[in-house]
């Protein structure tokens, strides 16, 4: 199952888990210091929550689509190619970046920043791509635990 993802960057980590657990009926997934995320079946959304700035407006701090498998992001990698986008990461027309990524492992801690370098060659952890692959896949707990 394929589904969007939301991270929203929030000053008051305790309070927005309460209230996006009121807003869909459900706990967060997983927490850990500084991060929670739910895995919303209805509608089908995996919302994150990163801790920010305290009195900071919460703000949209990346989106994604989480795939199930590693050839899923390769044909989107070359989907997204062949019509002349980023790589793996594309950007709206407000400049709002998404990413089409695997979960292949949880991370103990928050990556550094859920974006790619310059050339869009690598993900959140700074890993690159595996030998002969056309992208790099985010394999951090930032960008789609």
């Amino acid at each position: 199952m394929s589904r969007a993802q939301l991270a929203l960057r929030v000053s008051d980590l305790e309070a927005s888990i309460t209230f996006y657990s009121k807003l869909f009926g459900t706990e967060p997934a997983k927490r850990r210091e500084g991060y929670a995320n739910f895995a919303i079946t209805e509608p089908p959304l995996k919302l994150v929550l990163i801790e920010g700035e305290p009195d900071q407006e919460t703000r949209l701090d990346h989106l994604d689509v989480e795939v199930e498998t590693t050839e899923q992001v390769t044909a989107t990698t070359g989907r997204l190619k062949d019509v002349g986008l980023d790589k793996v990461w594309v950007h709206g027309p407000g400049q709002e970046p998404w990413e089409v990524y695997v979960v292949k492992a949880d991370a103990d801690a928050l990556g550094k920043s859920a974006q790619p370098d310059v050339n869009g060659d690598e993900c959140c952890t700074s890993r690159p791509a595996a030998e002969g692959a056309t992208a790099a896949v985010c394999a951090c707990g930032a960008c789609g635990p």
